[in-house]
């Protein structure tokens, strides 16, 4: 008997150990900030600092002309609170225009 409990408790315990395991699906979300950027400089100043808006950051596209950068990132490693604050570190006024999800990957 005490083996048929040390065998179910085993198990129990393995698929506990199991589900816990998987990672948590992340969650890509596009956000189009609206800047006070004005020229190229600005625009170099903030590709070559990607870093600085945060972890979690897959893609930044400057559109000088309309005053945008459109920022990918993983949202449960970022927010668009912290990009704004990674903007401010760099010395450029953002504010979050749109958010798209692009849905779940791995």
């Amino acid at each position: 008997m005490k083996k048929l409990l040390m065998v179910c408790l085993a198990l129990v315990m393995g698929a506990g150990i199991a589900t816990a395991a998987k990672p948590a699906q992340k969650k890509i979300v596009t956000t189009v900030f609206a800047t006070d950027i004005d020229c190229e400089h600005c625009v170099q100043k903030i590709m070559n600092n990607v870093p600085s808006l945060g972890k979690g950051i897959k893609d930044v596209r400057v559109d000088l002309p309309k005053k945008e950068v459109t920022v990918v990132y993983d949202a449960s490693k970022n927010n668009d609170e912290n990009i704004v604050k990674g903007f401010a570190s760099l010395k450029v006024k953002a504010e979050p225009r749109s958010v798209r999800e692009s849905g779940t990957g791995k």
